[in-house]
């Protein structure tokens, strides 16, 4: 049984009275830390008016700043994913009436663009917080968080419906309520996968940061302090320089939080792994160890634990053992009835006033148009992830089978997934110029990317969490090659592995609107599908046709995850 609270296991057992020697070593990272981020927060509260320029600089010295900012929005974004996603998972996996609202809704969430988050949520944070620069901070910060909740809820949904058969049945022995057996065993269980998609869920901020921080709003751009609004100023002006001092930046700010946060999470998430013996697969973190030695956080941290361990017994089960209890609550039939019968009125409402716009406002020629375009997309989503997955499937079961190059190559995949496509574009647009490229074809691999790393970062959590045992045992059996692979690689991973490949293909939707529209300077290159549609009507400001292509991606992406993505979900379910 897995254990969440328990500062006993994480620690000496015996600790020096007063300060040591690594508490005065740490004590200067943490003042740093507090400083730097209190600095940035009271920055980001300072009065504003919409029309009042926000001046941006291309000069490097303002980079360490504009990095400062950014990081600040992207952890605030984070904090926001990670609450939304442990609500969401614990509710769609513990009530089946819920879950079948909410994942064809976490379908919806995670096509629509991030322009039209945007374009939802600026108005209502500037009305919350008039004459305030927050309100526009809190829309980057949303729309950010749009970029990085879906991948992580998915992910955690993911790792608690398939929570060992076994350790289910501990729980219903140990009569361990639902509330209990979510802090437990299933949260502990999935820490290791969620861990590595909050850095996927980081990269994917970063991927999308200029859209984030150059706001439109009343007909005027607003470009809050940060990378994002550096990297667009550097693209407007064609400043080469400005661009690589920018990569040069988003690599530093990825090393630090890579180093001062990931890392020795991922270390201490280590003793979360399922299997009964040690191996030889441990992170290592000096931070953590630094942490492990010092007295004040030894202390400190066992006060905290000890605190919110006293949670665990809120909400205990009336269950008296006498027969085994179900960890997933259904509801009634009537209110089951009842539930199902307002998705279908609420469907056929929907239904009803799609047609209406559709032949008032747009046209039924168009809707035939823009669904064509989406089949064009489809098939560019659907062949890149294949040739993404037959690429990074070996490639992240061999690291994640080796915890020494895992560790190694963390940082660079982290920078890799964070890399804006946008900053591609130059060396894209003088390419394909000067070799006459065709823009259907070789703007394709813009779509994935920045989104093919769902795959190796899913795919790595899941081969390290393989069980040392099991692969003793696989060993001692004599198997190898394609028999190892098919026995036990691929039905270890393959979890892991939907996952990711539903979050690489729903962002992949999402990046089209990037990938099929590429402009510098005043050259443009136009690819045919739903994403230049979707750029080319927000340019134009046509509302309807904006609508229009948001929703057919929508249809397009919910019927991918119902009729393909998600039989190889259930798959995966039963065969875990």
């Amino acid at each position: 049984m897995f254990e969440l609270f328990n500062p006993q296991k994480s620690f000496h057992a015996l600790q020096e009275k007063g300060p040591n020697r690594w508490d005065w070593a740490l004590l200067p990272i943490v003042l740093a830390v507090i400083t730097a981020f209190g600095f940035a927060a009271m920055q980001m509260s300072r009065p504003f008016m919409i029309g009042q320029m926000l001046e941006i600089s291309l000069d490097p010295s303002y980079l360490p700043y504009y990095l400062l900012r950014t990081i600040l929005r992207m952890f605030t974004a984070l904090a926001f994913a990670l609450l939304f996603s442990l609500v969401f998972a614990a509710v769609a996996v513990k009530y089946k009436a819920a879950e079948r609202i909410l994942i064809p809704l976490l379908d919806i969430l995670q096509s629509v663009p991030i322009l039209g988050f945007q374009a939802i949520a600026i108005a209502p944070f500037i009305a919350l917080f008039s004459g305030d620069l927050l309100g526009v901070e809190c829309a980057a910060i949303f729309a950010i968080f749009t970029s990085q909740a879906w991948n992580m809820a998915f992910s955690l949904y993911q790792s608690m419906r398939t929570v060992p058969s076994e350790l289910n049945e501990a729980a219903q022995i140990f009569r361990l309520s639902a509330w209990q057996r979510f802090w437990r065993l299933e949260l502990p269980f999935a820490m290791p996968g969620l861990l590595w998609n909050m850095m996927m869920s980081m990269s994917g901020g970063w991927f999308f940061l200029v859209a984030a921080e150059a706001i439109s709003v009343a007909g005027q751009d607003i470009k809050l302090p940060g990378i994002g609004s550096y990297i667009a100023l550097a693209i407007e002006t064609k400043n080469g320089l400005a661009i690589t001092w920018a990569i040069m930046a988003m690599l530093a700010g990825i090393l630090l939080y890579d180093q001062l946060f990931f890392r020795p999470l991922l270390a201490w998430a280590d003793k979360f792994r399922f299997e009964e013996t040690q191996g030889d697969t441990a992170q290592q973190s000096w931070l953590l160890d630094w942490l492990r030695n010092s007295s004040w956080f030894r202390d400190g941290a066992r006060r905290f634990w000890r605190q919110v361990s006293k949670a665990l017994i809120w909400f205990k089960t009336a269950h008296d053992g006498g027969s085994k209890s179900s960890s997933v609550l259904s509801l009634s039939p009537v209110w089951g009835r009842l539930g199902n019968g307002l998705l279908i009125l609420v469907a056929l409402i929907a239904a009803y006033r799609l047609i209406v716009f559709i032949h008032s406002d747009v046209g039924w020629g168009e809707v035939v148009h823009v669904f064509f375009l989406g089949s064009l997309t489809l098939l560019r989503v659907m062949v890149l992830i294949g040739l993404a997955s037959l690429v990074w499937v070996p490639v992240s079961v061999w690291i994640g089978l080796r915890p020494q190059y895992s560790q190694r190559v963390q940082a660079v995949a982290q920078f890799l997934a964070a890399f804006p496509v946008n900053l591609m574009f130059p060396v894209v647009v003088l390419a394909m110029v000067s070799l006459d490229l065709s823009p259907n074809i070789w703007l394709s691999p813009l779509m994935v990317f920045g989104t093919q790393w769902y795959i190796l970062f899913n795919v790595v959590s899941g081969a390290a969490a393989i069980p040392n045992d099991l692969r003793l045992a696989a060993d001692n059996l004599g198997l190898s090659g394609w028999l190892k692979w098919k026995r036990v690689y691929l039905p270890a991973i393959f979890p892991a592995y939907i996952t990711g490949a539903i979050t690489a293909s729903g962002g992949s939707w999402n990046a089209s609107i990037v990938a099929e529209y590429v402009t510098w300077g005043k050259t443009t290159l136009i690819a045919d599908g739903l994403g230049s549609y979707i750029k080319q009507m927000t340019e134009t400001g046509d509302f309807h046709r904006i609508a229009l292509g948001v929703s057919v991606m929508c249809i397009f992406v919910m019927l991918l995850n119902r009729f393909f993505w998600r039989k190889l979900y259930l798959l995966a379910d039963e065969r875990s």
